[in-house]
């Protein structure tokens, strides 16, 4: 069985998009009309960057956009060639682009296997749109075809008068309700929720979609993790088009995939001083094991759901990869390396790297008072 070797947070540059969600990230700084730029690098220098030998292992690789994913015409191509490489790779995606979908579907089985898309199920505006039977349309093929997926909402405040319709529309087309995520407010430094309810009748009303992903998220939003991270080595954040490779979102550049890419990529952890005041995204992070001694559910329970014909949203060969942990197949580190790692994010970076994150806020608060 293949375990995973990291996890590969790899943001896409693309901001355009072609719905309009109110609690987009994109529509909070104003940056929603970006110019959609092609990348740089073709698919076989991005694979030959990733390979599995070079990264040590097998990785997931998330694959996300500033905006919607697919919008660009040389992101499938990347796909494939990550796939063939042996990787297991994460697609998130409005949903919408239902000839991207088709040209998935007729790529070979035993790629479809190691793909994971994650379906982003903007209720309201396929509402707007007439669009829900295309996105359901483009789930149910996917599913045909034997990938694996999810649904997920984010759940704002707009959202709550439709809860009743939102659940019956799962039911009926995807077998299950959906899963639910936390909505965040970006231009906060304290990376708020983005709602105006308290946030115990915030996790009230949503907890009632059942959703394993929204319960671990409610667990560790807004706790400042202290323990010793692997983040920089276990898993890491890439900029698919520069090539920067950094330990986390907002923590230093470690490396660059497309200098040198017959040698080995620098990995180093972050150790016990992040930057961030807690780990919005540890649903995947800490689920796969980035911090050891933290209490998760594995990913594939986070991501799953059994349907009543028995069927399920994670076929075996992803459910049983999501289901490994970082540390079966990386060694931790003994007390000599960590407090090490630690002296040079106190006496090192680290001021360097939160002065960083704090620029990086009010440059958001900046854009939206203009």
């Amino acid at each position: 069985m293949d375990r995973i070797k990291r996890y590969i947070e790899c943001y896409i540059p693309i901001e355009s998009c072609n719905l309009c969600c109110h609690y987009c990230y994109i529509t909070q700084d104003r940056s929603f009309h970006s110019k959609l730029t092609p990348l740089t690098h073709s698919p076989e220098e991005i694979r030959t960057a990733l390979s599995v030998k070079r990264l040590g292992g097998i990785c997931l690789i998330n694959l996300c956009a500033g905006g919607e994913t697919l919008l660009g015409e040389d992101i499938l191509p990347v796909i494939r060639e990550l796939l063939e490489e042996g990787h297991f790779i994460s697609l998130v995606t409005n949903g919408t682009l239902t000839k991207r979908f088709e040209e998935i579907a007729e790529w070979p089985p035993e790629l479809l296997t190691r793909l994971f898309i994650k379906f982003s199920f903007h209720f309201l505006e396929m509402k707007r749109l007439g669009w829900m039977d295309r996105f359901a349309g483009n789930v149910r093929l996917m599913k045909q075809r034997g990938v694996s997926f999810t649904v997920e909402v984010t759940p704002s405040d707009e959202l709550i008068p439709y809860i009743d319709e939102l659940k019956e529309t799962c039911l009926r087309y995807f077998g299950a309700l959906c899963h639910v995520t936390i909505a965040r407010d970006v231009r906060t430094y304290d990376i708020n929720v983005l709602s105006k309810l308290p946030f115990e009748e915030y996790k009230q009303v949503w907890g009632q979609f059942d959703s394993a992903l929204f319960d671990f998220k409610n667990k560790i939003f807004y706790r400042k993790r202290k323990e010793f991270c692997y983040a920089g080595d276990w898993c890491v954040a890439l900029n698919l088009e520069t090539g920067r490779l950094q330990q986390c979102y907002f923590e230093k550049g470690i490396d660059n995939i497309y200098r040198g890419p017959e040698k080995p990529i620098h990995f180093e952890a972050v150790g016990r001083f992040c930057s961030l005041p807690h780990c919005y995204n540890g649903h995947a992070f800490l689920a796969f094991g980035v911090i050891p001694e933290v209490n998760a559910p594995t990913y594939a329970e986070e991501r799953n759901r059994v349907c009543p014909d028995g069927s399920e949203w994670l076929r075996p060969e992803m459910k049983a990869f999501m289901s490994t942990r970082l540390s079966e197949s990386n060694d931790e580190y003994n007390q000599q390396q960590k407090a090490i790692v630690c002296l040079k994010q106190l006496f090192g970076v680290r001021p360097l790297v939160k002065k960083a994150y704090r620029k990086t806020v009010l440059e958001i608060k900046s854009r939206k008072r203009k």
